[in-house]
């Protein structure tokens, strides 16, 4: 069935389809976890009931989200060995010590404080279970920075030498570990993940809030969110502007499959909306682009040269259309967060936050776009560092392993049958925790809010005293 198939794209295929499913775990538990421990330390020090209870409906779905992030990074680990074992042997002494602190210092951390988060709160008081939450999303971040750490030293290698048997091995482990494009890419992706859950978040809470279902809890949930959207979307675009400058700095060439940049400019380029890349004729077809912008954006310039794929032999190409189109769609979602954000925020203004319909359908229509921006992104990251493993170093078609296309091609069969059943299923059920807080809830809240919140008294239900009861929120 594989024959006339290509081992090395089959890899390659499994290798993105698998890391694909995996990222979405880790990009949802890193602000989650983050969220959680916000959450409990908020119950603690204001003993507001809402918070322990929004704590205890997130809890399971982070253990969930987490338990499917470790299943899928434990296979995609496999595959160094199978698939890719020469890139294995060549950058595991650099590889290998990496990964193994990364679940030394990060892994056991979150697994080892996870349970008692779970279940440990009646058994160890508050103030060790909120040290255990902590912990949690400590190591989450831990877990981040390392895997990035991995992933940037394989784009802007560093500290290494070469030995006589062609491997790399560690001179620095210094500039190993913080590599030129390392913190870039760290503050990157944790802002991701951060926005990613807020809008999770934000998503759920305007469900139940177009619902009329268990308003308080809803109400903080999204109020919560927005908030983060407001302030965390802004910092993303300025991060993003530094990642792209450090990106041209040290991989000019995956720059110039973003920009779409097939020629070189001498005296300002454009910068390029939309096309379509055409890859034979090295060129961008119906290209909608404003003059110089580019040069502005990437020098600070208008008139300043960028050079273009035309200077880099063919065959060192990345597939400009996937790294091209990936670009757009990353750019373009977080522009929408960021409008999401200051629609947000207006509307908080005007004291209209939960009970702006518009503005909570927005939400709820944009719940996904964190997971799509993120894949998008790891897309152009990966993708444009094509033909390259470790960047400038070492080829991917060196990397492979010596295997046959049908032994890979029905290794990935299995992979989709397998992946789409069991996380699928997983996924599922997650959807149904998030739509089940309960109908009783909208009554439960309204009887105890005069317990809860200082100034307000009881009386008969009012849906605006929700909003002035999560106006400092």
């Amino acid at each position: 069935m594989f024959e006339n198939f290509d081992a090395l794209l089959l890899a390659r295929i499994q290798f993105a389809f698998t890391v694909s499913f995996h990222i979405i775990f880790p990009a949802f538990t890193i602000g989650l976890a983050s969220y959680l421990a916000v959450l409990n330390g908020l119950w603690i020090w204001t003993r507001r009931q809402v918070y322990l209870d929004i704590f205890n409906f997130w809890k399971t779905i982070f253990a969930l989200s987490f338990g499917m992030g470790v299943v899928s990074g434990i296979v995609m680990s496999y595959q160094f060995g199978t698939n890719w074992s020469v890139f294995s042997d060549r950058a595991g002494p650099v590889i290998g010590p990496l990964m193994g602190y990364e679940v030394l210092s990060a892994f056991f951390l979150e697994a080892g404080f996870l349970g008692i988060m779970l279940f440990g709160r009646q058994r160890v008081g508050e103030k060790l279970h909120f040290f255990a939450t902590l912990m949690v999303a400590i190591g989450t971040l831990g877990s981040a920075f390392w895997i990035l750490s991995v992933n940037s030293w394989m784009q802007t290698p560093a500290g290494f030498a070469m030995n006589e048997a062609g491997q790399f091995v560690p001179d620095d482990w210094w500039a190993i570990v913080f590599n030129p494009s390392f913190p870039y890419r760290l503050l990157h992706m944790v802002l991701a993940a951060y926005l990613t859950t807020a809008l999770v978040v934000g998503a759920v809470g305007a469900w139940h809030l177009l619902r009329n279902r268990a308003r308080e809890k809803a109400g903080v949930m999204f109020s919560m969110a927005m908030w983060m959207l407001t302030i965390v979307a802004p910092l993303q675009i300025a991060a993003g502007d530094m990642h792209g400058l450090n990106t041209l700095e040290h991989q000019p060439v995956k720059v110039m499959a973003m920009e779409g940049h097939y020629e070189s400019h001498p005296d300002g380029a454009p910068l390029i909306l939309f096309g379509i890349p055409n890859s034979a004729e090295q060129r961008i077809d119906y290209a909608i682009e404003i003059p110089k912008l580019s040069s502005l954006i990437l020098k600070h310039d208008l008139n300043a040269p960028l050079d273009g794929l035309d200077t880099i032999p063919q065959e060192l190409h990345p597939p400009v259309p996937i790294v091209f189109w990936s670009f757009r769609i990353m750019v373009s979602l977080g522009m929408a967060m960021a409008t999401l954000g200051l629609w947000s925020f207006w509307s908080r203004r005007k004291g209209r936050l939960l009970f702006n319909r518009p503005l909570q359908r927005m939400a709820l229509l944009m719940g996904p776009a964190g997971f799509v921006a993120v894949l998008a992104g790891w897309i152009t990251t990966e993708v444009g560092r094509q033909p390259y493993t470790v960047y400038g170093h070492m080829l991917t078609a060196d990397s492979v392993s010596p295997i046959s296309a049908p032994a890979v091609g029905a290794s990935l069969i299995a992979f989709i049958v397998v992946y789409f059943a069991i996380f699928g299923a997983g996924t599922f059920y997650i959807l149904r925790l998030m739509g089940r807080l309960r109908e009783e809830d909208l009554q439960d809240d309204i009887k105890e809010a005069p317990i809860r919140t200082a100034g307000i008294t009881p009386g008969p239900p009012n849906p605006h005293r929700h909003e002035e009861m999560l106006r400092g929120n």
